[in-house]
């Protein structure tokens, strides 16, 4: 029979269970918990809460709905686009002048900034959105009734026109290569092509405009550079005109020249006098009158060399000059001025002939390499990226809530 235990048994238990526990080997040993170490009670199981039901219903509001909404209304409701492209570049023609070898100017114009640089920003500006405006009428083109996202919308003043333009007009710029390429979207593939049309003719003639600037900023500055180098050409000639009409002398230069000839001829005559005066004076006697005459010969040769030697450094045969030497300084100072004026002028007029030449073309110009072009299917609006783009972004905002939400919920 199944007794319980003895009083000494049940005496002797709590001092067991207060016993610390063996350890060994056997995998059927169970330590004793510690009196210490309280006893968690199971966790009850997972419920529906109210903050789940609040997190299901914002994830509907917040993801399901704007995703179904959007992609409701890309396929439904947006309007195709049909895109157009046209590519250039800004060429620039350069010349070689004449006006290198006379030590001129080698560059009749220039820009401080790139051209290209000036087109983009053009292309981009109101100007060319009320040329557009003007030509092609962008209300017609860009207004579609049921479309409120894609459409132009019922204001059309310029600020409503560039702002819509920004979002239909992309321009694409290659700074290394200085390549352009314009992508126009409209919602009929005609309407696209003569918008593009449109864009490039007046993007030439925007060039057009800054060559023609630069071309008369060219001409008026070669004319005037001309018109100075011909005044002081005139005042230069003036100059030696009116010292040739003081001095009565033609070129002072070849003057001297002539009286150094007239000097080297009374030297040869004196040289002869001499050797005649010594072969004289073998055969006769100092009182002889070949003597006397070959002396008298030698004495006018000699005065006439006195003379005109003093003309070169003693006093000149020209009233209110001094010397003969400053009359060859002033005339070489007068015409060094002369021949550098006259230089000046013809480098001058070279620049002016090249300047007019320049003018006579068209310097800067639009190099199309890829014409407008006719679309043949619709590419925009891009419905599955702009979907893919809501969604992702839906998702990843809800998801950020939910942490945010959780995070604080936490620290409580």
């Amino acid at each position: 029979m199944n007794q319980s235990n003895s009083p000494a048994e049940k005496v002797a238990q709590p001092s067991e269970q207060g016993a610390a526990p063996k350890t060994g080997p056997g995998p059927n040993v169970v330590q004793a918990p510690s009196p210490q170490t309280p006893v968690r009670p199971p966790a009850k199981p997972a419920s529906l809460r109210r903050r789940h039901i609040i997190i299901m219903l914002s994830f509907v509001l917040w993801f399901v709905l704007p995703v179904a909404v959007s992609g409701w209304y890309l396929y439904t409701i947006a309007r195709d686009q049909y895109a157009s492209h046209v590519g250039f570049s800004v060429r620039t023609e350069e010349i070689g002048s004449a006006i290198e070898l006379l030590g001129g100017i080698t560059e009749l114009s220039g820009s401080s900034s790139s051209d290209t640089d000036i087109l983009y920003e053009f292309i981009q500006s109101p100007q060319i959105v009320r040329a557009v405006n003007d030509q092609l009428d962008m209300a017609e083109i860009y207004q579609r009734p049921g479309d409120p996202v894609f459409t132009l919308g019922e204001d059309t003043r310029i600020e409503a026109l560039l702002s819509y333009w920004q979002r239909m007009v992309k321009i694409f710029y290659d700074r290394s290569s200085g390549l352009v390429e314009i992508r126009v979207l409209a919602f009929d593939p005609q309407d696209a092509k003569a918008v593009a049309e449109v864009v490039f003719t007046e993007s030439s003639n925007m060039i057009n405009e800054l060559s023609a600037i630069a071309r008369a900023d060219a001409m008026r500055y070669a004319e005037e550079e001309l018109a100075r180098a011909e005044e002081r050409l005139k005042v230069s000639n003036r100059s030696l005109t009116s010292f040739r009409n003081r001095t009565q002398i033609v070129d002072p230069a070849a003057d001297v020249q002539g009286q150094m000839g007239l000097l080297n001829s009374l030297s040869a005559q004196m040289a002869e006098a001499q050797i005649e005066l010594e072969l004289l004076l073998d055969t006769a006697n100092e009182s002889d009158p070949r003597v006397n005459q070959a002396n008298r010969k030698i004495a006018a040769i000699q005065k006439l060399i006195d003379d005109e030697r003093s003309t070169f450094g003693g006093s000149s045969r020209v009233s209110g000059v001094q010397q003969y030497s400053e009359l060859l300084e002033e005339y070489q100072a007068l015409e060094l001025e002369r021949q550098f004026a006259e230089k000046s002028y013809l480098s001058a007029l070279a620049a002016r002939d090249v300047a007019f030449a320049e003018a006579q073309r068209q310097s800067r110009y639009l190099a199309t390499h890829i014409s407008p072009t006719l679309a043949e299917t619709a590419e925009y609006p891009r419905r599955e990226l702009l979907l893919l783009m809501i969604a992702g972004f839906s998702l990843l905002s809800w998801s950020i809530l939910v942490m945010v939400y959780y995070s604080l919920r936490d620290r409580r």
